[in-house]
């Protein structure tokens, strides 16, 4: 036992010096706080939860700002209540700050979401530091002009709202055409931005534009084939009586279900649409909670899409698809599948294993690991938001749009910072500007739904939650959680029926045939349909990818996030989980754990000794 000590000892202090190597980033943000403080009340940072000028919807005293910086830096819990006044407990009257006495809004105000959580320590996988995230696109580019890229990723934004609730079916060249989903794409196509793609690129079709297929797609392998929805956000499994199958949409969660369908949020009811709601929000002033139809269904439009991502469980989504794919028996990375008893050897009795795989190299393994990095993601990228970048939502962007269409009015217009009305007058400039083909500008459609305004129709009451916007923490997890089990199962499997008529995620064999899942009916069964074309197979490492996709922009749909958010987020969350496995893998003393796992860029990191 003593030799066995001092080994376990030898392992934790390798995993630490492991740990120790890894180069700590010099941490950047895009320097628009800096650049925009004080008289110009720090326009482009956030600031919600702040008091809030009820004409304007800018920050009322740049003082506040100051100190809720100073709380994020000291990082301790008190001082933002002690310190840092809540925009919930005052409001701004004929231009002074005066208490709120309406014990609604005093009663029951949001709260920021755990600020301090990149400071602590982490023992297992990079600290919280030891990973980061490039500068969000600025306000101005390298060469001092309004940036095409902050343009463009806002103009998504806005078109997301306004094709909230089309079928995501019509996300598709072989789908339903639909002549509002062609309008955005086409207002698209006509800003600078798609044209060359100075930054985080996005998917585009053989002659560099955006369609059906790659619109709001991601950035990854395998996200733009076949539908637009992951088939791990409609799937179910084979329950254990047999009585539920893979296209009713249940998943096998030990004796229980998961079903895969979701409330039904109201259609073409946004909401901050007008100043008055925008500003009470902004204040940190709860809100009352979205409306919805009677029913259930599964995930039809991006507003039930944003309805997903506002209420799931932090890893929700991908220990679903965890769960499936042990469901359906999915191989594991080849290079230990031997180890769990699977392989192509298990199928033969002359061949089978003796042993397989459960506590290790196993369901509980994989289930235990895709869970665990999800908290480690969340801190990383706390102090990605709160200590590093501070970005504003893009509500607050769109209210920044809006006050400079209000610019003429005699009650504001020394209210209004002169780099804010000079800069994001461009905005408007090329978004009144791009209808193309169309008949209305993207800003014109906005006005349709937003009472002639140009504030961001939100999916939800509240608007964003209380933290900055980059990184997004549901893209971080995302890109943690599905990196882990991009590298626990074979990638290369493709979605079969198979000569049992059973539904898997299989290496493909003779008899074996193609196909894919959509949500039909308005979202009331699942329609499956053939592929006959393998260059259109559903592959296990596309629809993870669309998986972590799917999530990260189902918030922009809701009017959350940003498309940076998405990209920069989902690939620290990767090297988070890369890092975990790393050291993981050094716990192995016989059977190596080895395994491949192909990243969102489409390389491959390889991990433990063969």
């Amino acid at each position: 036992m003593k030799e066995r000590r001092q080994k376990s000892f030898s392992v934790r202090v390798e995993a630490a010096e492991l740990a120790k190597s890894r180069q700590y980033p010099s941490h950047q943000a895009n320097g628009d706080e800096q650049r925009y403080a004080g008289g110009d009340r720090y326009f482009m940072s956030f600031t919600k939860g702040l008091i809030h000028n009820d004409k304007t919807g800018l920050l009322e005293d740049p003082r506040d700002f100051v100190e809720f910086r100073r709380a994020i830096d000291d990082g301790f819990i008190d001082p933002f209540t002690d310190k840092v006044r809540h925009g919930a407990k005052y409001q701004v009257v004929n231009g002074k700050i005066k208490d709120e006495k309406d014990p609604k809004k005093l009663g029951d105000f949001r709260q920021w979401e755990a600020p301090t959580a990149g400071v602590v320590h982490e023992l297992e996988g990079p600290d919280p530091q030891a990973v980061t995230m490039p500068p969000a696109p600025p306000l101005l580019d390298a060469t001092g002009n309004t940036n095409p890229e902050l343009i463009f990723e806002m103009a998504e934004v806005y078109e997301l709202a306004i094709i909230r609730d089309l079928p995501l079916n019509s996300f598709e060249n072989n789908g339903t055409a639909d002549a509002k989903l062609q309008g955005s794409i086409e207002r698209l196509n006509q800003l600078d931005y798609i044209k060359e793609q100075n930054g985080r690129p996005r998917k585009v079709n053989p002659i560099g534009k955006l369609d059906a297929q790659t619109v709001f797609r991601g950035s990854s392998p395998g996200v733009e084939v076949g539908p637009y929805l992951s088939q791990f956000l409609l799937i179910g499994n084979k329950s254990i009586n047999g009585e539920v199958n893979v296209e009713d949409g249940k998943i096998t969660y030990g004796v229980l279900e998961i079903n895969q369908k979701v409330p039904i949020a109201t259609p073409k009811l946004d909401y901050m649409t007008k100043l008055d709601d925008y500003v009470d929000v902004q204040r940190g002033i709860q809100q009352p909670r979205e409306a919805y139809d009677a029913g259930l269904r599964f995930i039809y439009t991006p507003r039930d899409l944003a309805t997903y991502v506002h209420y799931d469980a932090l890893y929700q989504a991908y220990l679903n698809a965890c769960l499936i794919l042990l469901g359906m028996g999915t191989p594991f990375d080849p290079g230990f599948d031997h180890l769990s008893g699977g392989g192509v050897a298990a199928g033969d009795p002359q061949t089978r294993r003796h042993a397989n795989g459960f506590a290790l190299y196993g369901g509980p393994h994989i289930l235990n690991l895709v869970t665990e990095v999800a908290t480690r993601a969340l801190k990383a990228v706390r102090f990605q938001k709160f200590n590093n970048h501070l970005r504003l939502r893009p509500e607050a962007l769109a209210a920044r749009v809006d006050l400079v269409r209000r610019k003429n009015d005699c009650q504001i217009q020394e209210e209004i910072p002169k780099a804010l009305s000079q800069y994001v007058q461009v905005f408007i400039d090329k978004l009144t500007a791009n209808q193309g083909q169309c008949q209305l500008s993207t800003l014109d459609e906005i006005c349709a739904i937003a009472h002639n305004s140009y504030l961001l129709p939100m999916a939800f009451p509240e608007g964003s939650p209380m933290h900055p916007a980059y990184g997004a923490g549901h893209a971080t997890v995302a890109g943690a959680c599905v990196t882990i089990l991009k590298a626990f199962f074979d990638t290369s499997a493709v979605l079969v029926k198979d000569g049992n008529q059973d539904y898997q995620f299989k290496r493909m064999e003779k008899g074996d045939q193609l196909v894919a899942f959509r949500a039909g009916n308005c979202g009331s069964t699942l329609e499956e349909s053939k592929i006959d074309d393998f260059s259109e197979a559903l592959t296990l490492e596309g629809e993870l990818n669309k998986l972590a996709a799917n999530i990260s922009i189902a918030r922009n749909m809701a009017g959350v996030h940003y498309f940076t958010d998405y990209y920069d987020s989902i690939r620290m969350g990767e090297q988070i989980a890369i890092g975990i496995l790393e050291e993981q893998a050094l716990t192995y003393p016989t059977d190596p754990f080895v395994l491949s796992v192909p990243t969102f860029d489409g390389d491959v990191v390889r991990i433990g000794g063969r």
